[in-house]
């Protein structure tokens, strides 16, 4: 649902409003999907239902979603490929006669069904496949375009059924993304409080400090996030709906989305394809904090860890490519202040690139 018409009667005085979107159920744990059609009953969203999956996640719980529906409700199928605006325009025609949308996959896929599900105002369900970063329960999406990825607008899902025992069986390193886009939230607060204290940018403290705490727990249960492992799955998804929330509260990504993300959105630019979301996140964090005069150490150490990448090596980038990434972190969106905008030198961003490789 769009807040673009929503008026709030004011007095002459105090007249701040905000409209917090959350999800109306969140659902997390073994066999969750099975209860899928409990939260849909306690939702209402309709009797027909668009399924939107990917290639590969259509196999994985994509079939056993649309066998657990469809006999009580009328269900179509469609599969996202490339995240593009053909993909979109088509996911929008096959949901034309769906009530609602429910997204079965990863981030694309529940990208997909945001969008659709935003611009035609119908309700739409998060069934996460992976646990890869935030976007599962965020109200903002990401949109690749020939420019590089942009964040555009949409709404929370209406419901949230993660699954840990499909979750935790998905490839470890999109798990170990995930932690690294949360355990960057501690840069991306940082850089919120700089903005505020240097161009007057409004904060919430509530939102800061959920999203501080939500990376927090993160770092303390590093040795818990094993590939294979239930638990660790649970622990994660925990942290990305906690940082989803930390979201809607700010109504904005900006608690959990600084320099490091303008660094990681550069990189995809300048190297396409060659990090996930969240490792380049993780990396951007390390050297950001250090920027920060914070514990960077920390936060690599974590980050090792969990699995994720600390390093450009690791992913098989040339360090060159990540310094000019660093340079070229300032053009994306400009409105957002972070450290990256305080006029980094060249030198500067080749010290980081190597400090990432210090002992």
């Amino acid at each position: 649902m769009s807040t673009d018409t929503v008026q709030v009667l004011q007095s002459d005085g105090f007249n701040k409003s905000r409209w917090t979107q959350l999800p109306r159920d969140v659902l997390i744990g073994h066999q969750a999907i099975l209860q899928l059609p409990d939260i849909i009953a306690d939702i209402r969203p309709g009797r027909s239902v668009l399924i939107i999956s990917g290639g590969t996640t259509r196999e994985v719980a994509g079939n056993e979603v649309e066998d657990i529906l469809k006999d009580s409700y009328d269900v179509k199928r469609f599969v996202a490929g490339k995240l593009d605006t053909t993909t979109l325009e088509a996911c929008s025609q096959a949901s034309l006669s769906a009530d609602f949308l429910i997204g079965v996959g990863g981030g694309r896929v529940i990208d997909c069904a945001k969008i659709v599900s935003y611009k035609q105002g119908k309700p739409f369900i998060s069934v996460p496949t992976a646990a890869s970063h935030d976007g599962i329960i965020s109200g903002r999406a990401t949109l690749p375009t020939e420019a590089g990825s942009v964040s555009v607008g949409a709404h929370p899902p209406i419901a949230v059924v993660a699954d840990t025992g499909i979750i935790s069986q998905a490839p470890h390193r999109l798990m170990a993304s995930g932690c690294a886009d949360v355990i960057s939230n501690y840069t991306a607060i940082l850089d919120w409080e700089l903005a505020h204290r240097l161009r007057g940018e409004q904060i919430s403290e509530y939102a800061i400090a959920l999203s501080k705490m939500t990376a927090e727990i993160l770092v303390k249960d590093a040795n818990l996030i094993k590939p294979g492992q239930e638990e660790a799955a649970w622990i994660v998804v925990k942290a990305l709906v906690s940082s989803g929330v930390s979201m809607a509260i700010a109504g904005s990504s900006r608690p959990a989305s600084g320099g490091e993300h303008k660094f990681g959105h550069a990189l995809e630019r300048l190297i396409p394809g060659a990090a996930l979301h969240g490792e380049a996140c993780g990396i951007g964090s390390i050297m950001t904090m250090y920027l920060h005069g914070g514990d960077w150490r920390e936060i690599r150490s974590s980050l090792a860890r969990i699995g994720a990448p600390t390093t450009p090596k690791e992913l098989n980038i040339p360090d060159e490519i990540v310094i000019e990434a660093l340079l070229k972190a300032r053009d994306i969106r400009p409105e957002r202040y972070t450290i990256l905008d305080m006029g980094l030198t060249r030198e500067s961003a080749e010290h980081l690139v190597q400090m990432l490789y210090e002992a």
